[in-house]
């Protein structure tokens, strides 16, 4: 009877075990295929909405591979230099391209992409490869406008890694001026550990490796973030900070990760790096 009783505890030990294991997989498994719906949430806008509100603020077409990028590009009369702005994981430009006066204030125009999806943008994120390839894309649109005057790459929370492997590769050639990184991660691997710790790196189809990039970066760079920062801790910017020597830290105090924009700490610092270039 007691053999008969631990045969049946130990099957169900094992039927257990197995039920989790495949429950385990097939998480992993929709992650993997699902990766994109996690990581992007794109408010996505009519083609026929109108995206610019001022004579100096136009619409742009970026055809890429399988799709075709939208783009604001503020334009002022003898600019000082460009900011190309990557932005966020959400919203579109129609979000994020809310304060053009900043922008005129200190005489630079502001070029804003959204990613494929986003916004008046056709296609989808596929591949990180895809999404590197799309920014490169953009920049080569624009960066001939601005020859002889100053570049500045400027990527904000899932653009800071962007806009690091996009200052890396500029940094080969026609160095940047300025890069600006604002609410970093060291890498979304790292940062996958840190929130869901269960999921194994091999499944991450988007490792964007900030920390493997911000060395080859030979700019001026500029960490900002927010103290109180609960999505991305500052140590992400800090531990790049250690990796790049010519790196200056902005901690703002008070700030989380999705109201920087309304501490003046910030925006005074940001206006001041872009008056000294």
């Amino acid at each position: 009877m007691r053999a008969l009783r631990l045969m049946t505890l130990t099957r169900t030990a094992l039927f257990v075990t197995l039920v989790g294991l495949a429950l385990y997989a097939g998480a992993l498994a929709w992650l993997w295929l699902r990766q994109e719906k996690l990581l992007f949430a794109p408010t996505v806008l009519p083609a026929s909405q109108p995206l610019a509100q001022a004579p100096d603020i136009h619409e742009v077409a970026i055809d890429v591979p399988g799709a075709r990028l939208s783009a604001l590009h503020l334009r002022l009369p003898q600019p000082k230099g460009v900011v190309f702005f990557l932005h966020g994981n959400g919203g579109s430009l129609a979000t994020w391209f809310v304060n053009p006066e900043y922008y005129r204030r200190v005489n630079f125009d502001l070029f804003m992409i959204d990613y494929r999806g986003f916004g008046k943008s056709t296609g989808q994120i596929e591949s990180e490869a895809q999404l590197r390839a799309d920014v490169s894309a953009a920049w080569a649109t624009v960066s001939g406008q601005y020859v002889g005057r100053k570049i500045v790459i400027y990527g904000r929370s899932l653009g800071s890694g962007l806009a690091a492997g996009l200052a890396a590769d500029l940094s080969v050639g026609n160095v940047p001026d300025l890069t600006v990184l604002v609410s970093p991660y060291r890498s979304m691997a790292a940062l996958a550990v840190e929130h869901y710790a269960w999921v194994p790196q091999a499944v991450l189809r988007y490792p964007m490796r900030t920390d493997a990039l911000i060395g080859r970066i030979r700019s001026p760079l500029l960490l900002v973030h927010g103290e109180r920062d609960l999505l991305i801790a500052p140590s992400h910017s800090e531990a790049l900070k250690a990796l790049a020597p010519q790196a200056t830290l902005l901690r703002v105090p008070g700030a989380g990760h999705n109201d920087l924009q309304e501490f003046d700490v910030y925006l005074g610092a940001f206006a001041g790096a872009l008056l000294a270039l």
